[in-house]
């Protein structure tokens, strides 16, 4: 049956974090919502596996700037410890080098600082002095780059702007992070370490600007963080404070269209019947929202072409056995960082030796595994989907990469595997409608990056906003759950 067309409908297209976040806010306020998605249940990208015994994150696996999620319970007067909690870890990330180097990073700062130079002789002042810039930037650029519309006028007449303009020479747009961080540090495997941080958002350190030395500080100055029961408490708890606010879903329910005329939408069409609405939002990834669901509407053609974000190809282990060595985030890195950076964005196929992050949730969340045992997640940085193919060059990565973290910690890891499974940039295109498998949208390889993101609301068609990872300001957590808000400002 079709819904009724009324001033206050509002069709969300999709159930990823930002999705459920601006279902929220706009209910919160008295709108009626109606979000679709393809799947079974809320999460998107940030869903859960259950393999045996085993339950993995899917996607998403650290938890920064909680206060973001939190605001979107606070905007429906309602306390998020009703919904969710979380605890602040110790430790950020055991990291594992080439050449046998071992660094604990600590969430002091200080004690951070103090085992980089015991361990590498690096000077704990140059380790102190580089996390103060990464806060001086932060401070540049929350109000300018991630809570406000860089598409609305009225955003230019802020003090936050001025003070942003003001201080644009302290973020360092015009340099690159590796060449900021070669300013700072000598050492390579402190480098290595903090170049790390252009991954967070998919784009090579090689090529993105300096300004993205700003996320070091989301961990060592802000805190990272681990909800109970894992990244997929999150989503859940949207879905339910959703609920609780009247948003009605449409779940295995896939939108193929978003139906307007005279410059306005109308609404939606499934593959079940069409919807009337107010305003449209889509969460969707950009590209196949153009392509595919506006297929009539001219699309801005200069933002869909540009460069994507890198991908992953991540294999969830049901592990037979514990390692005390290991914390909740583990990095072991490549030989030759640049080499690798090169394959996934110039030759575009995954690196002989890639660096691999292994997440094991169940340290902190010990339902996730059986007693005696623990859940991996490891994932590799892989180039965009193009035609690769997948399952071929996964079984050569898993060879590549078991024997690698089996010399790291002196234990055969394949003999650890009790329960697989795979998942390839193809399936999360497939999956997630993340075009290309990208998992960021475009990347940040552009000084001006930042200002060529997609806008959170169409310039052609009167109701049409978009949110999520793939447009302003960005993929993560914290970026989606501001993009919500800026939509949701925008229809207030």
């Amino acid at each position: 049956m079709s819904i009724s067309k009324t001033e206050n409908k509002v069709v969300v297209v999709g159930a990823g974090l930002g999705g459920l976040a601006l279902a929220c806010r706009l209910a919160a306020r008295g709108k009626e919502v109606l979000v679709f998605d393809q799947a079974a249940g809320p999460g998107g990208k940030a869903g859960q596996l259950n393999l045996g015994d085993f339950y993995f994150d899917r996607g998403p696996s650290l938890f920064t700037m909680p206060d973001y999620v939190d605001e979107v319970f606070h905007a429906a007067g309602k306390n998020p410890r009703d919904y969710y909690t979380y605890s602040k870890l110790d430790t950020l990330c055991h990291y594992f080098f080439s050449d046998g180097l071992k660094l604990k990073a600590s969430a002091d700062r200080k004690a951070f600082a103090a085992e980089v130079e015991l361990q590498t002789g690096e000077s704990a002042k140059r380790v102190l002095d580089f996390l103060a810039e990464s806060e001086r930037i932060h401070a540049l650029t929350e109000e300018v780059f991630i809570r406000r519309s860089l598409h609305r006028l009225k955003t230019y007449f802020t003090r936050a702007i001025w003070r942003g303009i003001l201080g644009f020479k302290h973020i360092r747009a015009f340099e690159t992070m590796e060449e900021r961080i070669r300013f700072y540090f000598k050492y390579p495997q402190v480098q290595q370490l903090f170049l790390r941080y252009a991954t967070y958002n998919g784009s090579s350190p090689y090529k993105a600007p300096a300004t993205l030395n700003v996320i070091p500080h989301l961990e060592f100055g802000i805190g990272a963080y681990m909800p109970l029961g894992g990244i997929y408490a999150i989503p859940q708890a949207l879905h339910q404070l959703a609920m609780d606010l009247g948003v009605q879903f449409r779940w295995n329910e896939k939108v193929s269209e978003i139906l307007f005329s005279d410059g306005k939408v109308d609404g939606v069409k499934t593959e079940l019947n069409s919807y009337a609405a107010q305003a449209v939002v889509s969460n969707a990834d950009v590209v196949p929202t153009y392509r595919k669901l506006l297929p009539s509407l001219k699309a801005p053609e200069k933002v869909l072409a540009q460069e994507r974000s890198s991908s992953a190809l991540i294999f969830y282990w049901g592990m037979n056995r514990e390692f005390p060595e290991l914390d909740v985030h583990n990095i072991f890195f490549s030989g030759d960082y640049k080499a690798e950076f090169r394959c996934l964005f110039e030759s575009e196929e995954p690196f002989a030796d890639p660096t691999v992050y292994v997440h094991i949730s169940a340290k902190v969340c010990a339902e996730h595994a059986p007693e005696g045992k623990e859940n991996w997640f490891v994932m590799i940085n892989a180039p965009r989907h193009q035609g690769q193919n997948w399952p071929t060059v996964a079984q050569g990565i898993k060879e590549r990469i078991t024997k690698k973290l089996s010399e790291a910690l002196q234990v055969d890891i394949g003999a650890c595997i009790e329960e697989e499974d795979l998942l390839t940039p193809e399936m999360i295109d497939l999956r997630t409608s993340s075009f290309q498998g990208s998992l960021y949208g475009t990347s940040s390889n552009n000084r001006f990056a930042a200002f060529l993101r997609h806008a959170n609301k169409s310039k052609e068609l009167d109701g049409l906003y978009f949110c999520g990872g793939s447009v302003h300001p960005g993929g993560g957590i914290p970026m989606v759950m501001s993009s919500a808000k800026i939509v949701s400002d925008w229809m207030s």
